[in-house]
């Protein structure tokens, strides 16, 4: 038998020997994770360094035994405002050209397709009840749910809200353009008795009872929910656990974005206007697909509470119509402040207000003159008309380059790095695995290997955001807005690092009688000249005006 002086000498070199195992183990790790990263250290270096790399794991322990609620954000919070920054001075009374009467039409298909301020007239004038509205609309997106566009009709809660509303203007109490008016809001956002589902597979069965600080202020303006529209799997692409999503005007496309069911659904007349979200295309793009209008605002601009977080530096919400005068009526209804309780910490609230003059003389604009020419080399007339028809209303384009010389192939990881810690205990659960692409592109890998970004790349990428802020804003501070065809290189990308407001809306088809369209590019809190612009361009053209072949 051993003694006991012999055991404990055993164990101290086990002990030893364990520890001595781990620190060449973690040694092992740090040169297999350098050449992931691109820096190099020598062995002593690398052997100095392992105490403090278990040290930081075991912090992540610690941190991974605590839940975090959804609506926690980072401490460090993104502002998109430059140096000197100075607010847009415009006027402060606004008036959305309402028509004063409008003729109803004969047939539910017909009225289904009128814009917001129409049927807002028709309902202010008796001519039609919220009731007859949200059955129409309750009806259409019963009827062509070939689109895939809808995860959840809400209709007990829209019939409510419009039984609300006919009471009430019935009593003379008329809340404005949006009483009464059917609508649809993007499945990230959260609506109590309803499931709000992020388009995926692991959260389908999701129920959160909080109301969405957006749907909130449409609830307050009079206007009803009748569906929860398709998000992309966690706000990525048109690719949901329901199917794709289907663009309208041709059903063999998806509708791009994740947006998709918003900008799908209002261009097929399944609501009168639709909210949606954008971090990196996802209202522009499927309005462009679609042939809709939708104006992704200024960062900061629109409350995100309640809703789903995909980027806390990046995520816009905004309203996805068929028109300019739409959209602004909408935005007018959900900017600004949360009330008593700002959760949104990135909330700034503006002055704003729509009033567009009878032309465009006296706006600056500019145009980007090189993304034009690559258009016309592919014979894309739609973009040459489009810049004439400014032209018609008086405007005078002055030719703007875009800035040159950042670092696009890694401001990517930005979103990637926030989205990998809002859905930090997904992947480590695995949960992701339950997702339906898992494919390179797909969000589940982009999840995956969020794990392998550096904090210091992180804030690395974000100072060369800081300099691509400075730069967009010299170049467009001096313009009212500047226009750019839909398919602009890096456009997307960089607005939405900057966080600059955008307007995309119809200016013609292609050879195969699908929408196409063209983007205005506003100065940050300042998104009138934008939506007066598009109106006026509206009123002189009449593509958002068609509807999608297979609805007739």
């Amino acid at each position: 038998m051993k003694s006991l002086s012999s055991i404990i000498v055993i164990c101290l070199f086990a002990c030893a020997s364990c520890s001595t195992s781990k620190k060449t183990s973690t040694a092992r790790n740090i040169k297999a994770a350098q050449e992931l990263i691109g820096v190099e250290f020598n062995e002593k270096e690398i052997k100095t360094m392992s105490n403090y790399i278990e040290g930081n794991r075991q912090g992540y322990d610690s941190m991974r035994k605590i839940s975090l609620p959804n609506s926690v954000a980072p401490a460090i919070e993104f502002n998109p405002r430059p140096d000197s920054f100075q607010f847009k001075r415009r006027g402060t009374t606004y008036d959305f050209n309402l028509p004063v009467q409008v003729r109803k039409p004969s047939t539910e298909d017909s009225i289904a397709f009128l814009s917001v301020a129409e049927l807002g007239v028709l309902i202010r004038n008796k001519q039609i009840t919220s009731t007859t509205l949200t059955q129409i609309y309750l009806n259409r997106l019963a009827k062509y749910d070939t689109l895939k566009a809808v995860v959840t009709i809400t209709k007990d809660l829209a019939l409510k809200q419009a039984a609300k509303a006919d009471e009430e203007i019935q009593r003379g109490i008329y809340r404005g353009p949006l009483h009464g008016i059917p609508y649809g809001i993007k499945d990230l956002f959260a609506v109590p008795g309803y499931k709000t589902t992020w388009g995926a597979e692991p959260y389908q069965n999701q129920t959160i009872e909080e109301t969405a600080v957006v749907a909130k202020k449409l609830e307050e303006a009079g206007a009803v929910l009748v569906a929860k529209l398709v998000s992309g799997a966690l706000a990525r692409g048109d690719v949901w656990f329901g199917g794709k999503t289907k663009n309208p005007w041709d059903l063999s496309q998806g509708a791009s974005g994740s947006s998709a069911g918003s900008g799908s659904a209002t261009a097929a007349g399944l609501v009168a206007f639709a909210i949606g979200t954008e971090t990196l295309g996802s209202i522009l793009q499927p309005s462009a697909r679609c042939g809709a209008t939708g104006l992704r605002p200024t960062f900061g601009s629109v409350s995100r509470t309640g809703a789903m977080t995909l980027s806390w530096s990046m995520d816009k919400a905004g309203p996805i119509c068929r028109s300019a005068q739409d959209c602004a009526i909408v935005f007018t209804a959900i900017k600004g402040n949360e009330g008593k309780v700002n959760f949104d910490r990135s909330l700034v609230d503006y002055p704003f207000a729509f009033n567009p003059p009878k032309n465009l003389k006296g706006y600056k604009i500019g145009y980007f003159k090189i993304f034009f020419d690559k258009d016309t080399t592919r014979s894309h007339k739609p973009d040459s008309l489009a810049l004439a028809t400014f032209k018609k209303l008086g405007a005078e384009l002055i030719e703007v380059e875009f800035p040159k010389g950042d670092p696009y192939d890694v401001f990517d990881i930005i979103l990637r790095a926030e989205a990998g810690a809002f859905f930090d205990g997904l992947v480590l659960t695995h949960r992701d695995r339950e997702l339906g692409e898992q494919d390179a592109p797909s969000r589940a890998n982009s999840l995956r290997q969020s794990r392998f970004i550096p904090a210091v790349e992180y804030l690395q990428a974000n100072r060369h955001r800081k300099i691509l802020i400075e730069k967009f804003n010299k170049m467009i501070g001096g313009f009212d807005f500047i226009i750019a065809p839909s398919n602009g290189e890096n456009l997307s990308m960089a607005t939405n690092l900057t966080g600059h407001p955008a307007i995309v809306f119809p200016n013609g088809f292609d050879k195969k009688g699908r929408p196409t369209s063209i983007t205005l590019y506003g100065n940050l809190y300042d998104e009138a000249p934008l939506l007066e612009a598009a109106f006026l361009f509206q009123q002189a053209t009449e593509h958002e005006e068609k509807r999608p072949m297979f609805l007739k």
